[in-house]
């Protein structure tokens, strides 16, 4: 909230990796204290990220990465050393662990997805498609509210909301790169509802059905960010500035991807310096 700041702005505030896009850095808006806290959950989620998508191993290799990489996790939250594998991701986290009694369950589930990454590329349905948005985006927000110490019932969803809209703008605007990777995120039984087969998307193909198909994910997508957004008035100090910001961000994805009659099957939209001023104008007037 990756976000993305993967991951992600999906891309607006994006850190210097191009991996996890949904996840914020700890930016200058970060109250100071944090800032530790914020990148040690971040190196966590990006070197999962990097084990289930970059590099040449197969998807064997990759789970089996995933696994101990796991067990590391359940090995610094007990308080036992870890394998050693990844000395510098763990003995950064543990302590942070310790300091602001993260809720590890949230920290597995960013595992679960990126392990659902090496094995799935189709999405059946919505409901599965948000499903992997729970476990791949939604636990960041849930983390920085920890971090915040906003934890009332209504500012979960509100911030669950966000980052599902994040992932799922990032989803949109990325679908000239992901498809030709073999990833396709639209749900089959939304595409197939419009008439857009299976041969169209791995195409590319921008006509008036694929256009519609993406417009309605674009408008589902804004509706559910815009559902979240009051979460910025609940979030302390400079941290609900940057939540601000982030909301902004992806808000003015979804405008680039309207402007460009949704075609983004042809071309992957990016904000640029005259972007980011619209968002910090937009963002003093949420």
């Amino acid at each position: 909230m990756n976000p993305g700041l993967d991951s992600g702005t999906p891309q607006a505030l994006q850190p210097p990796s191009q991996h996890y896009e949904n996840f914020p850095v700890a930016s200058l808006l970060c109250p100071p204290r944090l800032r530790p806290a914020v990148a040690a959950i971040y190196w966590f989620a990006r070197t999962a990220d990097d084990i289930a998508d970059e590099g040449d191993a197969l998807p064997a290799q990759r789970l089996q990465d995933l696994a101990a990489y796991r067990a590391d996790l359940l090995a610094v939250s007990e308080g036992r050393p870890p394998s050693g594998r990844w000395p510098t991701v763990f003995a950064t986290l543990q302590p942070v662990l310790l300091q602001f009694q993260l809720p590890v369950p949230l920290l597995a589930d960013l595992l679960s997805a990126f392990e659902q990454d090496v094995v799935k590329q189709r999405y059946a349905s919505e409901a599965e498609l948000l499903d992997y948005c729970r476990r791949s985006a939604n636990p960041v927000g849930r983390l920085l509210l920890h971090l915040y110490g906003v934890k009332d019932a209504e500012s979960l969803v509100q911030s669950d909301d966000i980052c599902s809209a994040l992932q799922l703008i990032n989803f949109w605007q990325d679908l000239s790169v992901d498809i030709p990777r073999g990833r396709i995120y639209l749900p089959q039984d939304v595409w197939a509802a419009q008439g857009v087969d299976e041969d169209q998307l791995l195409r590319l193909e921008v006509n008036p059905a694929t256009t519609k198909l993406i417009a309605a994910r674009a408008h589902a997508a804004r509706a559910r960010m815009l559902k979240g957004s009051p979460l910025v008035k609940k979030v302390p100090g400079r941290a609900g500035w940057e939540l601000r910001l982030v909301v902004q961000g992806g808000l003015r994805i979804l405008d680039k991807i309207e402007a460009m009659d949704f075609a983004t099957l042809r071309r992957r939209p990016k904000l640029n310096a005259w972007d980011v001023l619209v968002m910090g104008w937009r963002a003093l007037w949420m």
